[in-house]
């Protein structure tokens, strides 16, 4: 299918690894110049070599920064004063009993999870805007929905996501400019792969049974009842990036395997 999308601009945050680089191929194959995205140069800018000769045809470039620096974000928006399509993908987490949570904490998780898509969204929107075209995503999670207890801090900031993807698209009225969110579920990423993988080592168990086992426990609620590859994140990420997805805006998208049982 082609998702009229060749020619177009987009800077994917996050974007050396997992649902980050996932999303970056998918939308190169499409025709689209992609801008990679991680904290170290060297590492973006070879993965960018790399990926420009593994796939023929298709366009990359690399910027460092690290988005718990406000100086760092200045310059990436220096260099890159304009996108047509902006994917807020970089994130962090990290398993903390709630009491245990200082304050340094909070404003960390706010200040990469949260302000890296507010900061580059309000340079980006109104850009947008004048073109008469443009693309926001934020790629949340199910755990903003289901904030989990063994990382309140990170579901706080993931719902956060949500009230500004709402917000921003309320500001889109009658343009062809819209906002939205993605809520992927359990996700097979590399890091996740090395959870699983190690778990099973522990347990002397196979891989395929550790999955069985967490699905079972952890996240008993899946109706697919595996992990989902981040090549399914990406496949509705670059749906939404496309004109073929116009009439979905202010939208809070699951791609989560069927975790989240509300309805609405």
């Amino acid at each position: 299918m082609d998702l009229q999308i060749r020619g177009k601009t987009a800077l994917v945050t996050g974007s050396t690894a997992g649902i980050g680089l996932a999303i970056a191929k998918t939308l190169a194959q499409e025709g689209v110049e992609v801008i990679l995205n991680g904290r170290n140069k060297g590492r973006v800018d070879a993965l960018a070599q790399q990926l420009t000769a593994e796939l023929p045809g298709t366009r990359f470039r690399g910027i460092a920064a690290d988005f718990s620096q406000v100086d760092e974000i200045n310059a990436l928006l220096a260099e890159l004063p304009q996108v047509d399509i902006l994917i807020n993908n970089v994130g962090i987490f990290e398993p903390k009993e709630f009491s245990q949570i200082p304050d340094e904490d909070w404003f960390k998780f706010f200040e990469v999870n949260v302000m890296s898509g507010v900061r580059l969204s309000r340079h980006y929107f109104p850009n947008m805007l004048a073109n008469g075209w443009g693309r926001i995503i934020f790629v949340s999670s199910e755990s903003a929905l289901q904030i989990p207890t063994e990382m309140i801090h990170y579901g706080t900031t993931k719902t956060a996501q949500l009230a500004i993807s709402r917000g921003l698209a309320e500001l889109t009225t009658g343009t062809e400019v819209t906002v939205n969110t993605v809520l992927p579920g359990p996700t097979l990423s590399e890091g996740v792969g090395d959870f699983i993988g190690s778990m099973a080592a522990s347990r002397k168990v196979s891989v395929e049974e550790m999955e069985k086992d967490f699905f079972k426990h952890a996240r008993p609620t899946s109706i697919i009842k595996r992990f989902a590859t981040t090549q399914e994140i990406a496949n509705l990420v670059a749906y939404l990036s496309s004109p073929l997805a116009s009439a979905t805006n202010g939208a809070a998208v699951r791609v989560d395997g069927g975790v989240t049982k509300t309805i609405a």
